[in-house]
């Protein structure tokens, strides 16, 4: 079941980033990402330390797990979409951490892959929905500084993205160059 209708008023927040992978290349690495590879603390906002409970691997709908965040909260997340190699949505519910437990009920993410040149457009949404009656705490206090650690957050993705597509470069590299004999 959708966590958002399309008649509940959320509070969306969307950040860009190009990288120099194809579609498919990018969404290969990003969806079953290590989280903490890319969610790190940033000002009053908790980094992600690993996840507990993984139903399998991140790669088809309904799949869950929970995040661990560094400041010992936690929530539920359930894989919603997987359109390989376009997008991958997901719903992040029953937070633990007590600010974010007052203002949202849940969270959709949708994160996806578009081809832009010779690479690919990154767009990552975070769209809340917030409890009843905090919808202008959520748009004037949390979301700013949400749109801050998502800059931070899709900086590292693609870093780490770089990084782990020069690391299957070289793998392949070494696997396929002829032994010397």
């Amino acid at each position: 079941m959708s966590l958002i209708s399309p008649t509940d008023r959320t509070v969306p927040i969307t950040v860009e980033r190009r990288i120099e992978l194809t579609p498919s290349e990018s969404f290969q690495i990003i969806a079953p990402i290590d989280l903490g590879l890319i969610f790190h603390k940033w000002g009053p906002l908790p980094g992600v330390t690993g996840v507990k409970n993984q139903t399998g691997s991140w790669d088809q709908v309904g799949r869950s797990r929970n995040p661990q965040l560094t400041d010992g909260t936690t929530a539920n997340e359930q894989l919603t979409e997987y359109n390989a190699p376009h997008s991958f949505a997901y719903q992040l519910t029953e937070f633990t951490n007590p600010i974010l437990s007052r203002l949202a009920i849940g969270v959709r993410g949708e994160w996806t892959f578009t081809p832009d040149g010779p690479g690919t457009l990154i767009r990552w949404t975070y769209e809340f929905l917030p409890r009843p009656h905090r919808r202008l705490a959520l748009r004037l206090g949390l979301a700013p500084l949400w749109r801050r650690y998502m800059e931070s957050a899709i900086e590292a993705t693609v870093v780490a993205a770089r990084d782990i597509a020069h690391q299957q470069l070289r793998g392949s590299a070494v696997i396929s160059s002829p032994i010397p004999g």
